[in-house]
């Protein structure tokens, strides 16, 4: 019975009344003593009750046009209406219902938040209208609507805003009396004529996109970017939503904020890419694809303003609250905006601005805007939910932050949040847009005799829909009835309004959904451990910048704003980084030794750096330690130096002056440095044995030395006295044949008496053969090798 009272110009009947009165009396005693006993839940119920009658139908409003109409403009809405009760609706009507016009912002905001119909403040249908007749809409069918009014018959009676509903009002088998079973509400912004002070509006359009390049490179001379994966060219195609952002911006009076490293990542693309297929890389599909969407841009943002975030967009508020306690973090956001410039320039060919600071959502706290000025920014875009007017009108954007020297550019709270919902529907787009176009002249009309500026800052990153959504509404200001175009350089440098808030929000006013969702302090600790890996491996490189580059980029990306909800991809992104770098560093190393053998007093040690990389190495030394100097010295003392130069791919053996003093095993430690002392990679351990040539060997040698010298003067006397026989023994035969020829002889082959073998017969000793003289190996040592002597 309570919906009754929906009715438009109908009551109960007299038979009804009576009954109504009847029931009361009989039952009125036992209900009071039950309402007394229970909980206070009656009237919500009833209002429950009642909000579920009038939404048994959905309205849906698919299109309003003209979207801000004049005087002679034919208004007409499309839509659909559906049924989702459980029973059919019979007798239904759609009609118009144009309410009265609003004084507020804040009455548009209220309106736009109402569901079910309202008697109280819903208006009543217009009068002589056209309406559409659904004799029948079965349950869950749905049914479409147009409906076409020419404004001198909506009751404009004045510019301004009012509400714009569309009703189904009609029966269902259960309640068989007509009543609004559902209603959907817009706003129809009225201002035939412009105003003499135009409100000066600022539209921020936004190019960023996720981080997708990696830090590896391929191996040629260009340094080819290699990519995490192609999702990149899905939002660059035709359709896409960053193609959907260039062709939609190309025409409208806005401000291009970019994040430089979209504009090298396509880049990258236009000019040949790799993208990552498990441990291998494969050439990109799309490179023109990148080129079409570039010259694009290229063309869109000529004669427009263009304001360049730093290099990835980094998240202000996570460095300010997590990070900038870590060593060296705020060093990357200096070295983020330094780069913005540059790139946009060599990219796009055009100046862009590098001195704004965008928070996430414009929200700041006094450390965020430390954090964001130490960088160089001089303005920072805020928002007016975080930095509070209160004021009875919308103030001017801009005005000093703080009482310093930084500009805080406060954009408006409503009409930045606008087209933050689902917009593929189109109903959710025409309400978008209309609530936009309501508002936008709701503020000029607050203050209509001073001129303000104000600005409007979307979400970082609108989809497809929204971007065609925000063109919607900006097309439908194209008219300049109630605001002017301006960009956010001239927006920053207006005249501030004296009664604007420049109080910075304290720390406990910063929104704890947007805290929840910062990166961790391990994510700058990362950093750090990424940084530091880099500086001690750059200073040994012949061509630095090929390493320096492509990493120092990727750890910007790792501070970007849009892991904001990504907690484990970052984390996977910032592993992959520091893998990848460990990956070079281990490219210069030392080859594992096995065990030698010293023989002598002295020798020399080998010890080999090899180069995986493509490119030389220097800057480097070797030290090799000796673990007993007592027993090995090097060069006199425990350990030596030696300087490091290796080309790209190639080894370098190093040569260690080694001495014994002792008979033992001594372990030996290698180890590379870089110049200024700090340790490069891994030690190589490995053992010498010594063996010592004591003096008692020493005489053994120069006896045996000594023994042979006089083996050679034995035989040399030997021969010596052979040969002054041999001349006697000659000389007495002679005599012998000149004297008497009787004297005995000696019979053949025998010996004369007394005499035996010549010492000339007797065997000689045998030298020493001739040692091996091969040339020594360049192999690594093997097991109990020789050193080189």
């Amino acid at each position: 019975m309570a919906e009754a009272a929906d009715i438009q110009g109908t009551g109960p009947s007299p038979a009804r009344r009576w009954l109504r009165r009847t029931i009361t009396v009989a039952f009125g005693a036992p209900l009071l003593a039950g309402l007394l006993q229970a909980p206070l839940v009656a009237a919500p119920a009833a209002a429950a009750e009642d909000a579920t009658g009038s939404r048994t139908v959905d309205v849906s409003l698919d299109t309003l046009a003209p979207s801000a109409p004049v005087e002679g403009d034919t208004v007409t809405v499309t839509g659909t209406v559906t049924n989702r009760g459980k029973k059919a609706v019979t007798d239904a009507t759609v009609n118009l219902r144009v309410g009265p016009r609003m004084t507020s912002r804040s009455e548009i905001e209220q309106v736009s938040g109402r569901t079910g119909f309202r008697s109280d403040s819903d208006p009543a249908p217009l009068d002589d209208a056209p309406t559409v007749k659904i004799p029948r809409l079965g349950a869950g069918l749905s049914a479409d609507f147009t409906l076409s009014v020419p404004v001198s018959e909506l009751g404009l009676d004045e510019e301004g805003v009012y509400q714009l509903g569309v009703s189904l009002t009609g029966q269902t088998s259960d309640r068989q009396y007509e009543r609004v079973l559902g209603i959907e509400r817009t706003f129809l912004p009225y201002q035939p004529e412009a105003t003499e002070k135009k409100t000066q509006l600022t539209y921020l359009w936004p190019l960023i996109a996720t981080s997708h390049v990696s830090a590896q490179t391929a191996t040629d001379d260009q340094q080819t970017p290699v990519f995490e994966n192609d999702d990149l060219a899905a939002e660059l195609h035709p359709g896409g939503r960053l193609d959907e952002l260039v062709s939609r911006g190309k025409d409208l009076p806005v401000t291009w904020v970019v994040d430089p490293d979209l504009l090298a990542s396509v880049d990258a693309m236009a000019n040949g890419y790799r993208v990552k297929d498990g441990e291998l890389d494969v050439p990109g599909k799309y490179q023109a694809v990148a080129e079409r969407w570039l010259d694009a841009l290229e063309k869109a943002v000529q004669g427009h303003k263009v304001v360049a975030l730093p290099f990835a967009d980094p998240d202000l508020a996570s460095l300010a609250h997590r990070g900038k306690d870590v060593p060296g973090s705020l060093g990357h956001l200096q070295s983020a905006t330094a780069l913005a410039g540059m790139t946009v320039e060599t990219v796009l060919h055009v100046q862009a601005a590098t001195d704004f600071a965008w928070p996430v959502d414009g929200a700041v706290d006094p450390s965020i805007v430390a954090v964001a000025t130490s960088a160089g920014a001089e303005k920072v875009i805020a928002r007016s939910d975080s930095v509070r007017d209160d004021l009875s009108y919308t103030p001017t954007a801009a005005r000093p932050l703080g009482g310093g020297s930084t500009t805080a550019v406060v954009s408006d709270a409503l009409l930045s949040t606008a087209f933050e919902g689902d917009m593929v529907r189109a109903e959710s787009s025409t309400l978008a847009v209309q609530e936009f176009l309501a508002q936008s002249l709701a503020v000029t009309l607050e203050q209509p005799e001073d001129q303000r500026s104000i600005v409007v800052a979307p979400q970082r990153m609108p989809t497809a829909a929204q971007a065609q959504s925000m063109a919607i509404a900006l097309q439908g200001l194209s008219g300049r009835r109630w605001t002017e175009p301006t960009d956010l350089l001239t927006a920053a440098a207006a005249k501030p309004d004296p009664d604007a808030s420049t109080t910075v929000p304290s720390s406990s006013r910063y929104p704890k959904k947007l805290r929840d969702r910062e990166l961790p302090v391990q994510a700058f600790r990362d950093m750090k451990s990424t940084r530091d890996e880099l500086n001690d491996f750059k200073v040994i490189l012949t061509q630095p910048e090929r390493v320096v580059t492509p990493f120092g980029g990727a750890i910007n990306r790792e501070m970007s704003t849009s892991w904001r909800g990504e907690a484990r991809a970052a984390a996977i992104y910032r592993n992959n980084v520091l893998d990848y770098l460990q990956t070079l560093t281990k490219g210069v190393q030392l080859v594992d030794k096995s065990d030698l053998t010293l023989s002598g007093r002295s020798a020399t040690i080998p010890v080999t750096v090899q180069n995986k990389l493509l490119q030389g190495v220097d800057n480097l030394k070797l030290r090799l330690t000796s673990g007993n100097k007592n027993r090995l010295e090097l060069n006199g003392e425990r350990y030596t130096e030696l300087p490091v130069k290796v080309g790209g791919g190639h080894s370098q053996s190093v040569k260690f002056t080694a001495s014994a003093n002792v008979n033992g095993q001594v372990p030996m430690t290698a180890q590379l440095y870089t110049e200024d002392g700090t340790p490069y990679g891994q030690p190589m351990n490995f053992t010498v044995r010594v063996s010592e040539i004591t003096p008692t060997v020493m005489l053994v040698i120069a006896g045996g030395v000594l023994l042979l010298v006089l083996a050679g003067v034995r035989m040399y006397s030997q021969r010596k006295r052979v040969a002054a026989r041999n001349a006697e023994a000659e000389a007495a035969e002679a005599a012998e044949d000149d004297s008497a020829e009787g004297d005995a002889t000696s019979e053949p082959g025998e010996d004369a008496p007394g005499e035996g073998k010549s010492d000339a017969e007797e065997p000689v000793q045998p030298s020493d053969p001739t040692p091996d003289t091969r040339p020594e190996s360049g192999d690594p040592s093997g097991p109990g090798e020789k050193v080189d002597r």
